[in-house]
């Protein structure tokens, strides 16, 4: 039981706050309430699907695969693969770390896996479509160009920032997301 309490601590303590908040603040009970129900509302329509398709992602998709389309030796080939994964992935921020985990559990690169999560947060293909229909070709195309150029760079910082155990042991927590 006191494994359980203190993977969810955060949570636990989030919760208690938020009572004491709508205690402490009535007015603003009504709005707190109709946020949280609508957030809540909002990850049970998305989360599903997302670990629907992980599951089939982890028992159709061989590991010696991923490790030759997204694994260390990969190359450009696995930086575009993981682009293009991360640009046309459906769904908010949170849903790329799960995806993120069964790539790393199925081999897929540490550059590969920064490259995904920055494409997921900044150049969904939708954006980039209603920025060319409201602010201009010219614009999106110029914002995507500087998105890519940064996503490699902060990729890259991480990467030669983040030493070989964090990383080795970012690897094994991933081995165990079920």
């Amino acid at each position: 039981m006191k494994p359980l309490m203190r993977r969810y601590a955060a949570v636990l303590v989030a919760a208690v706050l938020f009572i004491l908040f709508l205690l402490l603040l009535p007015t603003y009970q009504a709005k707190a309430v109709e946020t949280i129900i609508f957030q809540a509302r909002t990850m049970l329509l998305v989360i599903p699907p997302i670990f629907v398709l992980l599951g089939l992602l982890d028992v159709w998709v061989p590991r010696e695969q991923m490790m030759r389309f997204m694994g260390p030796g990969s190359g450009l080939k696995g930086g575009t693969l993981a682009f293009l994964l991360g640009s046309f992935a459906a769904g908010p921020l949170y849903g790329a770390f799960p995806v993120a985990a069964v790539l790393m559990k199925k081999g897929a690169s540490f550059m590969n896996i920064l490259i995904l999560i920055g494409a997921w947060s900044t150049t969904k293909v939708p954006m980039l479509l209603f920025e060319c229909s409201a602010l201009g070709t010219r614009f999106a195309l110029s914002r995507l160009a500087i998105d890519i150029v940064g996503i490699i760079l902060i990729a890259l910082a991480i990467k030669a920032l983040l030493p070989e155990a964090e990383r080795e042991r970012l690897y094994r927590q991933a081995e165990k997301f079920d």
